[in-house]
């Protein structure tokens, strides 16, 4: 990749990171809050750049690897894209595990048992956009570079997918265990055509590894490892909106 080409990948990848980001932070404050919202935020960037530092500098979690320049200036050894898509994947897997379970985009389960199977089945969600987002960052950007070439997931090493399922289960579960009791008052109506912001941005990443994935299994890979749960969470929203589809 030369260094022009470097330098549009690396402003283009940013500049949807950051919209991502946003749609996903602004569809979270009128879901929950706010301040459920930010907090959110918080445990999420915060959690995913110490996943990511320690990663990059220790190999915990997911390997041995280093970020190269692709994703643009860093916070420590992490580029500062990559604790926003922890916030907006984890966001996303949030609201589809909820689809899914609840047919309801915001669960009012009350005890430790319901945050754990949930917060397990969203970092699955999250884990399901990663077997294909992860050679292509690898293969074909050249983001970051994994020590280790030879894993059993076309060169990628098993342990970064139980990285991703561990940290997105840790995320999500702080978020809920600290979130439990009453809703409390969202900043609106929360309806279907809200809902459909991260099941569509969830469909596009899908779309983008059928169309762009590398190598060329992931392409025939993607549409059932994302496209079971985005069936499912479209169902359950379906389900929802039946019975009037509001959250106020």
């Amino acid at each position: 990749m030369t260094a022009q080409g470097a330098s549009a990948t690396t402003l283009t990848i940013a500049a949807a990171s950051v919209l991502m980001f946003a749609a996903c932070w602004a569809n979270a404050a009128r879901l929950l809050g706010s301040a459920r919202a930010l907090r959110f935020v918080v445990i999420a960037v915060g959690a995913g750049w110490f996943a990511e530092q320690m990663g990059s500098t220790h190999g915990w979690f997911f390997g041995d690897y280093h970020y190269t320049d692709v994703l643009g200036p860093r916070v420590g050894n992490v580029p500062f894209v990559i604790p926003l898509m922890w916030f907006a994947l984890t966001y996303i897997g949030f609201v589809m595990a909820n689809l899914v379970v609840w047919h309801a985009p915001l669960d009012r389960a009350q005890g430790l048992g319901p945050a754990v199977l949930l917060s397990f089945l969203a970092a699955m969600i999250v884990t399901a956009f990663d077997l294909g987002s992860d050679p292509y960052f690898v293969f074909v950007l050249k983001a970051w570079v994994m020590v280790k070439t030879d894993g059993a997931w076309f060169g990628e090493t098993v342990q970064g997918f139980l990285g991703w399922m561990f940290v997105a289960f840790v995320i999500i579960a702080v978020f809920r265990l600290s979130s439990r009791g009453p809703a409390g008052r969202v900043a609106g109506a929360f309806t279907a055509r809200h809902a459909l912001v991260p099941l569509g941005m969830y469909a596009c990443g899908m779309v983008f590894q059928m169309i762009y994935g590398h190598p060329l299994e992931i392409r025939s890979i993607a549409p059932f490892a994302m496209g079971i749960p985005l069936v499912c969470a479209w169902a359950g929203l379906q389900r929802w909106r039946a019975t009037g589809g509001v959250v106020a």
